[in-house]
C-alpha cells in the first residue's frame, strides 16, 4: 500500500515532507501581512492616508477656521500669503 507514512528505507517521502509545512507557513504569513496592512490598521486602508494628510494641511485648517468665523477675511488672506511664501503653494486669491 502506497501511503505517506512509508519509512525512508521503503522509499518514503524523504525531505520533501518538510516542503508542505513551509508552504502553509508562507500562506499564513502572507494572509497576516495583508490583514495588518489593510483591515487591522484601525479600519483605514493604505490609500486613505493621503486623504487624512490633506485634511490636516495648513491651508485646509485655515479654510475651516475662516468658514467657522474664527478669523475674518483680511486675516485669512494675510495668513494664506504667509503660507504661500513659506510652503510655495500657489493660492487662489479672489478680489476682496
Amino acid at each position: 500500500m502506497n501511503t505517506l507514512a512509508h519509512t525512508l528505507a521503503d522509499g518514503g517521502p524523504g525531505p520533501w515532507i518538510l516542503f508542505f509545512p513551509l508552504v502553509w507557513a508562507a500562506v499564513v504569513i502572507g494572509v497576516v501581512t495583508v490583514l495588518r496592512r489593510t483591515v487591522w490598521r484601525g479600519g483605514r486602508a493604505p490609500w486613505h492616508q493621503r486623504q487624512t494628510r490633506a485634511e490636516h494641511s495648513p491651508l485646509t485648517v485655515l479654510g475651516r477656521r475662516f468658514a467657522a468665523g474664527e478669523i475674518d477675511e483680511d486675516e485669512y488672506w494675510r495668513r494664506v500669503s504667509v503660507l504661500e511664501e513659506h510652503f510655495g503653494t500657489p493660492g487662489k486669491r479672489g478680489a476682496a
